[in-house]
């Protein structure tokens, strides 16, 4: 199968967070915040334990839904590449 041309594939932002089972609790706060059309709309992906990919154009919807959730999850730095999160 052809690879996608660059203008045809997802932009995507990645999150680093801080919280307690983030697997599991990530997608559950999208979901009751924006539903199951916005948690697929969004698609979060877990890179590592604590950082998750997800589509650009609903960063401000999981934005909002991470600081309403009952549970404490703390974004920390959102970045369009995953070493520019290393960057401090």
């Amino acid at each position: 199968m052809k690879a996608l041309i660059p203008s045809h594939r997802e932009k995507k932002r990645y999150l680093l967070l801080k919280g307690k089972d983030l697997k599991k609790n990530v997608p559950q706060a999208i979901k009751e915040f924006v539903g199951n059309l916005g948690l697929s709309e969004a698609t979060p992906i877990p890179i590592k334990e604590n950082i998750f990919s997800v589509n650009r154009k609903s960063l401000e919807k999981v934005k909002a839904s991470l600081a309403v959730y009952p549970e404490k999850i703390e974004l920390i730095k959102v970045s369009g590449t995953l070493k520019g999160l290393n960057k401090k």
